[in-house]
Parts: C-alpha cells; structure tokens; sequence
C-alpha cells in the first residue's frame, strides 16, 4: 500500500490514518469512507488490530460560535466531514461498525 496525501480543505482537519478494529474482528475486513468501499492492498491494510488507510481521513473542525448557530438552527455546516465504517465477521455473523473514531497518528 503507498501512502496517499490529500488536500486538507479550510476548516477540516487530517484526523489520522488508523482506526482500531473491534474486539475479536474477523476477516473479511471491509472498510468504507463516506459509504465507499475501498480495497485492502490499495486504500487499506490490516496490521495489529488496526485499520491503516494509504490516506489521511478528513474531519471537520466545528468552533464553539459554529456549533452554538448549529444548535440554534441558524445554519448548517457543509464542510468535508468523513466517516469511515467497518464490517467484520464475528462468531460467524457478519457485524458493522459505523462511524468509528479515528486513531491519530504518531509520525
């Protein structure tokens, strides 16, 4: 897997590349970053219990003031904001973890 960058838009952040995959996951591993599949060898790579993306994942920065007028309903947010899902195979069962956190990275 070769390491992708990306353009970090204003107002978004790289949150990291990895996310840990739940306790006792069992291939098949699939991983999807807005509700698209990518490939394991190409996007993605399973090592230690994590999920490592050849590119960082992009999450919005929300300000206090940003989410006050969120809250208040006086508008929305339309930044880039991913999430990343995975599904695994547990006793058999196919399960998915949605919207899971990301882990940042120590380089």
């Amino acid at each position: 897997m070769e390491r992708q960058d990306v353009e970090i838009p204003k107002g978004s952040y790289a949150a990291g590349r990895r996310v840990r995959l739940p306790r006792g996951a069992q291939p098949p591993i699939r991983v999807h970053i807005n509700g698209v599949e990518q490939t394991e060898g190409d996007d993605f790579e399973v090592r230690n219990g994590e999920v490592v993306c050849a590119r960082p994942i992009v999450k919005e920065t929300v300000t206090p003031t940003r989410w006050a007028a969120m809250y208040l309903g006086l508008f929305g947010t339309y930044r880039k904001n991913e999430t990343v899902d995975v599904e695994y195979s547990l006793e058999g069962k196919t399960k998915l973890a949605a919207d899971v956190d990301i882990v940042e990275d120590s380089d």
